[in-house]
């Protein structure tokens, strides 16, 4: 491994953290004590790290003090070593060839929702990985537990995004919402600007228990919305961690107004979720689905898990062509105006 600073390992240990899915507050340990060094002059650095002082610095605890006195000492921690160590090989055969099709992500949070890190840094990561653009799809108002944006935040929002869009040129932040399904299968945030974002998530995160007749007449009238362009993680399952069936719906009735009115099924990547499960995703492919293959990252290591998505597509045989965000950003928006026409 190559020598690095000391804030380089700290926010590298984060990112791979986040790759394996560790708790936020470990993550945030490691970023928060990243920026604290960034900004502490290297020789007061040294200093404290030779008198064993290291923890004086405001959000350095011991582990972290223990990763900068070794990157001090010899370029790099053991903790990085063992992390590095534990990458997840890369993908081979056509799952390699479908992750290398990617432009982009479809789905991603911020800090301004429940994600963990600023915009600027989610796209940063995303840059970093090759991509050209990143949907950010934070939260809609009544996800208040997720710090949902009402209307003015979400304004808000979209000028900030327009000013990192300047600092990042030709890498674009696509406007984006991952927006809650209504009970009543109506969107949960103002048509008006629901029409002025870039792309749509529209997503199920409460009452899945609902009955099959409801929740298929719930997530059809969803998928029929103008301003839908992909159904988000469908079956709502939790396969790790507190475990959660996935809803029941008549999917056959729910693809096929996914094909008729042109939204496309999202292949979540999330470890804990792999929805839709791959019988379910077959189906998709069946009926003629399009598809965006997604990471729901709520942290930039986790725009790694593209990974496991596009192994769900070549278990269930999604084909070459119908997977958007394999087009480059201006076909994807092309295509997301037409589906508003009338």
């Amino acid at each position: 491994m190559v020598a690095v600073e000391p804030a380089e390992a700290l926010a590298r240990i984060a990112y791979l953290l986040e790759t394996q899915g560790a708790e936020s507050y470990r993550v945030r340990a490691f970023r928060r004590a990243a920026r604290v060094v960034a900004d502490t002059p290297p020789d007061r650095l040294g200093h404290l790290s030779r008198s064993g002082q290291l923890t004086s610095l405001p959000q350095v605890g011991a582990t972290t003090a223990q990763v900068v006195s070794e990157t001090l000492a010899r370029g790099i921690p053991t903790y990085l070593e063992t992390l590095e160590a534990e990458v997840v090989p890369p993908l081979e055969g056509r799952a390699a060839v479908i992750r290398d099709q990617l432009l982009g992500d479809c789905h991603t949070h911020s800090d301004w929702s429940d994600g963990g890190s600023p915009i600027e840094e989610m796209a940063l990561a995303a840059l970093a990985l090759g991509h050209r653009y990143m949907v950010l799809t934070d939260h809609s108002p009544r996800l208040t537990v997720a710090r949902g944006l009402s209307p003015e935040r979400l304004r808000s929002q979209l000028e900030e995004v327009a000013l990192i869009n300047q600092k990042l040129h030709p890498f674009r932040i696509l406007t984006g919402i991952e927006v809650d399904i209504l009970d009543d299968g109506t969107l949960d945030q103002e048509v008006e600007l629901l029409q002025k974002l870039d792309l749509v998530v529209a997503s199920v995160h409460s009452k899945l228990r609902m009955e099959s007749d409801q929740m298929t007449e719930r997530m059809v009238t969803a998928v029929r919305d103008p301003n839908t362009d992909v159904l988000g993680h469908c079956t709502g399952r939790l396969l790790q961690g507190r475990l959660r069936p996935q809803s029941t719906f008549d999917a056959e009735a729910v693809f096929a107004a996914c094909l008729e009115s042109g939204t496309a099924v999202e292949v979540n990547s999330r470890p804990e979720r792999q929805d839709p499960p791959v019988d379910l995703l077959q189906l998709a492919v069946a009926s003629g689905c399009l598809f965006s293959i997604d990471t729901d990252a709520h942290a930039p290591g986790q725009l790694e898990w593209l990974r496991y998505g596009c192994q769900q597509a070549v278990d269930a045989g999604v084909p070459d062509g119908q997977i958007i965000n394999t087009w480059p950003a201006q076909q994807l928006l092309e295509w997301t105006e037409d589906k508003q026409r009338p």
